[in-house]
């Protein structure tokens, strides 16, 4: 059954406290950087080896495109493993067909898969097979010169690179944002979306992006946010990072996802949007995308793998199924907790942002 929740009603603004800060993580160094053959004959392949090589990281040069020797003795051995592990590779030809990806964006395209964090909630868990190692593409240039063929004349075509990586969580050590910035910044016709939750900002703040690129910032309430996302930086730090973009010339947006009714969740989602007002609430033009938790059955037997002890709650009898066009099913809340959740956020970010745009609820 859902969730039984007090209803939504317009209140003065709470005076909270800023939450705890966690110290900010260092930036990722894999224990071992893997590249396959086919990587290092691409010519951004030999950048990506003389850039890490330079950081003094532990690289293996594959004698084949297989990558091997990635799983443990059990599924927690294979976690750690592969989430030590950066793997530079090509992108297989199927990437270069595009796929839809509403409602965050018209199209979606990919710099890498996996991510160096440790959400206990990841999206990532029922969608990649394998252990979940980060790959980064070398042939980079091959998947932007194929962007141009999906723009439509008279059209601004919107694409995603998020979907399948943290792409601010690897830029230290790949480059591979910035790329993507510097190429949109010369499509008239096409604009460029990302979303993180780490602040490594800096080398972005200075390239020709020409307002094409839109930089988001992923946020949660206190009690998710400091038990459920491990390796990502401070939400204080996120919003510090998305404010400086936007003081380069950056439109900007902040997501807030996944949203789930914890324990006093109108309490803790105010002090979490008093914080953003905060850190970026007089900037103009300002977006939300705001995201409710929902989980497959695949992904929740893997994610039981990765974290047995998760306090993350995935009991299918609290909540509706929602099927998909191919007949996949997934759980999200019930109509009422639905209902009393976007109520809340929809009142909330009217009187806070009433200049911001809410781009979707989903």
């Amino acid at each position: 059954m859902p969730l039984e929740l007090p209803m939504a009603r317009p209140h003065p603004a709470p005076v909270s406290q800023p939450r705890p800060k966690p110290p900010s993580p260092k930036l990722w160094r894999p224990k071992r950087v893997l590249f396959t053959p086919d990587a290092l004959e691409q010519p951004f392949g030999q950048r990506l080896l003389e850039r890490m090589q330079s950081l003094g990281l532990d690289i293996t040069l594959l004698r084949s495109n297989r990558l091997t020797g990635l799983r443990g003795k059990d599924a927690r051995e294979t976690y750690r493993l592969a989430k030590q592990t950066l793997a530079v590779v090509n992108a297989p030809p199927s990437l270069l067909a595009l796929q839809p990806i509403p409602p965050s964006a018209d199209l979606q395209f990919h710099l890498a898969k996996g991510c160096p964090a440790h959400c206990q909630y990841c999206y990532l868990a029922g969608s990649l097979a394998g252990p979940p190692v980060t790959r980064v593409y070398a042939n980079l240039p091959e998947i932007l010169g194929a962007l141009a063929r999906y723009e439509r004349p008279g059209h601004v075509t919107t694409f995603e690179v998020s979907c399948y990586t943290d792409p601010l969580a690897l830029e230290h050590l790949t480059g591979s944002l910035s790329e993507c910035v510097r190429y949109f910044g010369t499509r008239e016709g096409a604009r460029l979306r990302f979303v993180s939750k780490f602040d490594a900002v800096a080398p972005l703040l200075t390239l020709p992006h020409g307002g094409r690129t839109q930089a988001r910032v992923s946020v949660n309430a206190a009690p998710i946010s400091l038990r459920l996302e491990g390796g990502v930086a401070p939400v204080a730090a996120r919003l510090g990072g998305l404010r400086q973009l936007a003081a380069a010339g950056y439109p900007v947006g902040v997501v807030v996802a996944p949203i789930m009714p914890v324990e006093g969740w109108r309490e803790h989602y105010g002090a979490l949007l008093d914080e953003v007002a905060r850190a970026v609430g007089d900037v103009r033009e300002l977006t939300f995308e705001l995201i409710t938790h929902r989980f497959t059955p695949g992904s929740k037997e893997v994610l039981l793998d990765w974290y047995p002890n998760t306090a993350l709650d995935m009991d299918e009898q609290t909540r509706a199924v929602k099927r998909n066009k191919f007949g996949g099913l997934k759980y999200v809340y019930g109509k009422d907790t639905m209902s009393e959740l976007r109520g809340f956020f929809e009142t909330e970010l009217a009187r806070r942002f009433p200049q911001a745009r809410v781009l979707y609820w989903t």
